[in-house]
């Protein structure tokens, strides 16, 4: 158990995870938190990682950080998402580990599971069949991150935890048109496309100020980028919100709205990982109090070398195989895409028409996950979803002030 006065470090604690994961470890007493924006440290950078820990010591890492995006982000740009999580990932579990980091609780998510998964998924279905294609890249960079935490624990004793939140939605949540989730794009949709029918320049003007908006628009056989903010042109902002769907009393969202999702409020998702990193650890989940040779004496004082395995720790083969170690964080209950927009529209007082374009992809149709090893571990959500849906679009409003 961490103390009040453990040194905790928050990776991304200014996004939409890290930022309720800090708030809720301040609300519990915890005021020894340790955060950098990403100006202040680049955690793709090994040697200013390494730094870093060289210089706060923290005594356990709570790893949020991760470089997100939406279905359009993840088909385009499948390099960045794989390599930029891989990087963030190796580094801060690399160096927490050389660092002797007492307790390291990673963040993924459940986009890690196979796309024709059986429902609901329970976190034994992991490498069960192929991924979703559109976010496959993420997903497995997510994979690859809870492996880690899984192996380090098996070879070298440690107390690393991994935990695969649903689809978060929150304060600070990311609105960018392009690159946010569902949720808040179809949102912020909603409202412009409100204001436009209203009229309310003023207040368009004050959204893109705040969030300017960019889009790559094909004309005449070749691709023109365009950038949008609070004094663009009104002719460029309507072309622009138009391009996302976004027109006079109307929107156009990708899909059919038939698929189903899971969505989990961020201020109970932190709720759930706190209580992982203070009350459970990896032996609670395996039911083995010895997992690694580490436990019986073997040394960890060694270098890595193919060809020399003395002080390297190492897994105990006669346990058998231990896998799937993660745990599902999420709220067991599910609605489809459509349904989503009703509660957006009649959060915002939208009145006007949500159009679904069934000739843009789905993505994978249910996504609902398993959480009963969660509620075996003491914890169970608080906020459903329609006031979720609320407290988002009352946070999105206050954003704009």
């Amino acid at each position: 158990m961490l103390d009040k006065s453990s040194k905790i470090y928050v990776a991304g604690h200014h996004g939409l995870v890290g930022s309720a994961i800090w708030n809720n470890l301040k609300s519990r007493g915890y005021t020894n938190l340790v955060g950098r924006t990403h100006k202040e440290l680049d955690l793709t950078d090994q040697s200013s990682v390494r730094k870093f820990f060289d210089e706060e010591q923290p005594d356990a890492v709570v790893l949020a950080a991760a470089f997100v995006g939406g279905i359009m982000a993840n088909s385009l740009y499948r390099a960045d998402f794989i390599m930029m999580n891989m990087k963030i990932q190796c580094n801060v579990i690399s160096e927490a580990y050389a660092h002797k980091v007492k307790k390291l609780l990673f963040l993924g998510s459940t986009c890690i599971y196979p796309k024709n998964a059986p429902q609901p998924m329970t976190e034994d279905c992991l490498l069960t069949s192929p991924l979703e294609y559109t976010n496959e890249e993420y997903a497995i960079a997510k994979i690859a991150g809870l492996k880690m935490c899984e192996s380090y624990n098996l070879q070298y004793g440690t107390n690393y935890i991994a935990v695969m939140p649903t689809n978060l939605y929150g304060p600070n949540d990311n609105f960018h048109l392009e690159n946010s989730h569902v949720m808040p794009a179809m949102m912020r949709k909603v409202y412009l496309a409100k204001l436009i029918h209203e009229g309310d320049w003023q207040s368009i003007r004050k959204d893109l100020t705040i969030r300017p908006v960019g889009a790559t628009i094909p004309e005449n056989g070749e691709k023109v980028r365009y950038e949008i903010n609070g004094d663009s042109d009104e002719a460029l902002i309507l072309k622009v919100l138009s391009w996302y769907g976004i027109e006079n009393n109307k929107v156009n969202l990708w899909g059919t709205g038939k698929p189903l999702r899971e969505f989990l409020w961020s201020e109970d998702m932190a709720d759930a990982s706190v209580h992982v990193l203070l009350n459970v650890d990896f032996k609670d989940i395996i039911g083995i109090e010895k997992y690694s040779s580490v436990h019986y004496g073997a040394s960890t004082d060694g270098d890595v070398d193919r060809n020399h395995s003395a002080g390297r720790g190492g897994a105990i083969p006669s346990l058998g195989e231990i896998r799937n170690c993660h745990i599902n964080v999420g709220t067991g209950k599910e609605l489809t895409i459509r349904e989503l927009s009703e509660l957006v529209v009649k959060a915002v007082g939208f009145e006007g028409e949500v159009a679904f374009d069934a000739s843009k992809p789905d993505g994978t149709m249910r996504k609902l996950i398993d959480v009963s090893k969660l509620h075996s571990l003491g914890w169970t959500h608080k906020v459903e979803i329609e006031d979720g849906v609320k407290k988002l679009f009352d946070w999105y409003k206050d954003s704009l002030k």
